[in-house]
Protein backbone atom coordinates (compact mmCIF):
# COMPACT_ATOMS: atom_id res chain seq x y z
CA UNK A 1 0.00 0.00 0.00
CA UNK A 2 1.36 3.36 -1.03
CA UNK A 3 1.00 5.67 1.96
CA UNK A 4 3.46 7.99 3.64
CA UNK A 5 3.65 8.76 7.35
CA UNK A 6 5.10 11.94 8.81
CA UNK A 7 5.90 10.93 12.38
CA UNK A 8 7.19 13.73 14.61
CA UNK A 9 9.73 12.94 17.32
CA UNK A 10 7.26 14.35 19.82
CA UNK A 11 4.45 11.99 18.84
CA UNK A 12 3.19 10.25 21.96
CA UNK A 13 1.01 7.61 20.34
CA UNK A 14 -2.11 9.70 20.68
CA UNK A 15 -3.61 11.08 17.46
CA UNK A 16 -3.12 10.02 13.85
CA UNK A 17 -4.63 12.13 11.07
CA UNK A 18 -5.14 10.42 7.70
CA UNK A 19 -5.83 12.73 4.76
CA UNK A 20 -6.89 11.78 1.24
CA UNK A 21 -6.40 13.92 -1.85
CA UNK A 22 -9.01 15.49 -4.11
CA UNK A 23 -10.08 14.19 -7.50
CA UNK A 24 -7.60 16.11 -9.64
CA UNK A 25 -4.27 15.74 -7.84
CA UNK A 26 -2.55 13.08 -5.77
CA UNK A 27 -0.89 13.02 -2.39
CA UNK A 28 2.19 14.93 -3.57
CA UNK A 29 0.27 18.04 -4.59
CA UNK A 30 1.36 21.25 -2.83
CA UNK A 31 -1.93 21.32 -0.89
CA UNK A 32 -1.62 17.77 0.46
CA UNK A 33 2.10 18.08 1.15
CA UNK A 34 1.53 21.28 3.11
CA UNK A 35 -1.04 19.76 5.45
CA UNK A 36 1.01 16.56 5.77
CA UNK A 37 4.10 18.47 6.88
CA UNK A 38 2.47 21.18 8.96
CA UNK A 39 0.22 18.89 11.00
CA UNK A 40 3.23 16.67 11.72
CA UNK A 41 5.11 19.74 12.93
CA UNK A 42 2.28 20.25 15.40
CA UNK A 43 2.78 16.80 16.87
CA UNK A 44 0.34 14.62 14.94
CA UNK A 45 1.20 11.40 13.15
CA UNK A 46 0.03 12.46 9.70
CA UNK A 47 -0.66 10.11 6.81
CA UNK A 48 -1.20 10.80 3.11
CA UNK A 49 -1.83 8.30 0.34
CA UNK A 50 -2.93 7.93 -3.26
CA UNK A 51 -6.07 6.33 -4.54
CA UNK A 52 -5.29 3.66 -7.11
CA UNK A 53 -6.30 5.65 -10.18
CA UNK A 54 -3.63 8.26 -9.37
CA UNK A 55 -0.94 5.60 -9.07
CA UNK A 56 -2.07 4.24 -12.43
CA UNK A 57 -1.92 7.74 -13.95
CA UNK A 58 -5.61 7.80 -14.83
CA UNK A 59 -7.57 11.05 -14.73
CA UNK A 60 -10.98 9.60 -13.88
CA UNK A 61 -11.46 8.61 -10.21
CA UNK A 62 -12.44 5.05 -9.42
CA UNK A 63 -16.04 4.26 -8.41
CA UNK A 64 -16.90 5.00 -4.78
CA UNK A 65 -16.72 1.36 -3.60
CA UNK A 66 -13.14 1.09 -4.84
CA UNK A 67 -12.14 4.45 -3.35
CA UNK A 68 -13.70 3.46 -0.04
CA UNK A 69 -11.98 0.08 -0.01
CA UNK A 70 -8.61 1.75 -0.54
CA UNK A 71 -9.25 4.19 2.30
CA UNK A 72 -10.33 1.40 4.67
CA UNK A 73 -7.15 -0.51 3.91
CA UNK A 74 -5.00 2.51 4.70
CA UNK A 75 -6.80 3.04 8.01
CA UNK A 76 -6.34 -0.61 8.94
CA UNK A 77 -2.64 -0.59 8.06
CA UNK A 78 -1.97 2.65 9.94
CA UNK A 79 -3.67 1.31 13.06
CA UNK A 80 -1.77 -1.98 12.82
CA UNK A 81 1.56 -0.29 12.17
CA UNK A 82 1.44 2.66 14.57
CA UNK A 83 -1.29 1.82 17.11
CA UNK A 84 -2.57 5.38 17.63
CA UNK A 85 -5.02 5.96 20.44
CA UNK A 86 -7.17 8.15 18.20
CA UNK A 87 -7.64 8.18 14.42
CA UNK A 88 -9.08 11.13 12.50
CA UNK A 89 -9.73 10.71 8.80
CA UNK A 90 -10.69 13.15 6.07
CA UNK A 91 -9.18 15.02 3.20
CA UNK A 92 -9.53 17.55 0.45
CA UNK A 93 -12.83 17.63 -1.45
CA UNK A 94 -13.39 14.12 -2.84
CA UNK A 95 -10.99 12.63 -0.29
CA UNK A 96 -13.06 14.00 2.57
CA UNK A 97 -16.25 12.80 0.95
CA UNK A 98 -14.87 9.26 0.63
CA UNK A 99 -13.81 9.40 4.28
CA UNK A 100 -17.33 10.41 5.30
CA UNK A 101 -18.78 7.27 3.71
CA UNK A 102 -16.51 4.91 5.65
CA UNK A 103 -16.15 6.76 8.96
CA UNK A 104 -19.22 5.32 10.62
CA UNK A 105 -18.29 1.66 10.24
CA UNK A 106 -14.49 1.62 10.07
CA UNK A 107 -12.99 0.41 13.37
CA UNK A 108 -10.82 2.93 15.18
CA UNK A 109 -12.05 6.10 13.46
CA UNK A 110 -13.01 8.81 15.94
CA UNK A 111 -13.28 12.00 13.90
CA UNK A 112 -13.68 13.52 10.44
CA UNK A 113 -11.94 16.52 8.87
CA UNK A 114 -13.21 18.12 5.67
CA UNK A 115 -10.83 20.47 3.86
CA UNK A 116 -13.40 21.87 1.46
CA UNK A 117 -16.36 19.47 1.56
CA UNK A 118 -17.97 19.13 -1.92
CA UNK A 119 -21.54 19.64 -0.75
CA UNK A 120 -22.84 20.00 -4.31
CA UNK A 121 -21.50 20.33 -7.86
CA UNK A 122 -20.81 23.95 -8.85
CA UNK A 123 -24.02 25.69 -9.85
CA UNK A 124 -26.17 22.71 -8.83
CA UNK A 125 -27.22 23.59 -5.29
CA UNK A 126 -30.22 21.25 -5.58
CA UNK A 127 -27.93 18.19 -5.68
CA UNK A 128 -26.72 18.07 -2.09
CA UNK A 129 -24.41 15.31 -0.83
CA UNK A 130 -25.54 15.56 2.75
CA UNK A 131 -27.93 12.79 3.74
CA UNK A 132 -25.32 10.32 4.98
CA UNK A 133 -23.71 12.97 7.18
CA UNK A 134 -26.73 13.12 9.49
CA UNK A 135 -26.32 9.46 10.43
CA UNK A 136 -22.73 9.87 11.58
CA UNK A 137 -22.25 10.08 15.35
CA UNK A 138 -18.60 11.08 15.48
CA UNK A 139 -17.17 14.64 15.64
CA UNK A 140 -16.71 16.48 12.34
CA UNK A 141 -14.72 19.57 11.38
CA UNK A 142 -15.65 21.45 8.22
CA UNK A 143 -13.06 23.95 6.97
CA UNK A 144 -14.51 25.79 4.01
CA UNK A 145 -13.88 28.90 1.92
CA UNK A 146 -16.64 31.47 1.80
CA UNK A 147 -16.31 31.56 -2.00
CA UNK A 148 -16.22 27.80 -2.52
CA UNK A 149 -18.42 27.02 -5.53
CA UNK A 150 -18.81 23.44 -4.26
CA UNK A 151 -20.34 24.55 -0.94
CA UNK A 152 -22.60 27.60 -1.02
CA UNK A 153 -22.25 29.26 2.36
CA UNK A 154 -25.85 29.29 3.55
CA UNK A 155 -26.37 25.69 2.43
CA UNK A 156 -23.30 24.43 4.29
CA UNK A 157 -24.32 26.38 7.38
CA UNK A 158 -27.75 24.76 7.21
CA UNK A 159 -26.27 21.26 6.88
CA UNK A 160 -23.85 21.78 9.77
CA UNK A 161 -26.65 23.21 11.89
CA UNK A 162 -28.77 20.15 11.17
CA UNK A 163 -25.93 17.82 12.16
CA UNK A 164 -25.78 19.64 15.48
CA UNK A 165 -23.12 19.71 18.17
CA UNK A 166 -21.09 16.95 16.52
CA UNK A 167 -20.09 19.34 13.73
CA UNK A 168 -17.80 22.37 13.83
CA UNK A 169 -17.65 24.81 10.91
CA UNK A 170 -14.68 27.12 10.39
CA UNK A 171 -14.65 29.60 7.53
CA UNK A 172 -11.73 30.84 5.45
CA UNK A 173 -12.91 34.31 4.43
CA UNK A 174 -12.60 34.74 0.67
CA UNK A 175 -11.32 31.20 0.23
CA UNK A 176 -12.14 29.05 -2.80
CA UNK A 177 -12.48 25.26 -3.04
CA UNK A 178 -8.76 24.97 -2.23
CA UNK A 179 -9.25 27.31 0.77
CA UNK A 180 -7.17 30.04 -0.89
CA UNK A 181 -7.95 33.63 -1.82
CA UNK A 182 -5.60 33.60 -4.82
CA UNK A 183 -2.16 32.41 -5.86
CA UNK A 184 -0.38 34.96 -3.69
CA UNK A 185 -2.38 34.05 -0.58
CA UNK A 186 -0.04 32.89 2.19
CA UNK A 187 -2.45 33.16 5.12
CA UNK A 188 -5.37 30.83 4.44
CA UNK A 189 -3.67 27.43 4.57
CA UNK A 190 -1.78 28.18 7.82
CA UNK A 191 -5.11 29.25 9.31
CA UNK A 192 -6.73 26.01 8.17
CA UNK A 193 -3.90 23.99 9.71
CA UNK A 194 -4.43 25.79 13.01
CA UNK A 195 -8.16 25.03 12.89
CA UNK A 196 -7.41 21.32 12.54
CA UNK A 197 -4.59 21.33 15.10
CA UNK A 198 -6.69 23.05 17.75
CA UNK A 199 -9.81 20.94 17.14
CA UNK A 200 -8.26 17.47 16.96
CA UNK A 201 -7.04 17.11 20.59
CA UNK A 202 -10.41 18.18 21.99
CA UNK A 203 -12.71 15.67 20.36
CA UNK A 204 -14.26 12.80 22.29
CA UNK A 205 -15.93 9.78 20.74
CA UNK A 206 -16.24 6.22 21.96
Amino acid sequence: MNWIAAKPDSWDGDTAIILAHGAGQGMNSPFMSYFHEQLAERGFLTIKFNFEYIDQKRKMPDPQPKLQARYRTVVSEVIAGHKPQRVIIGGKSMGGRVASYIAGDTPGVQGLVFLGYPLHPPGKEDRLRDQHLYDLKLPMLFVSGTKDTFAERSLLERVVGKIGDRATLMWIEGGDHSLKMGRADKESLPRAVEYVASWAPKITYH
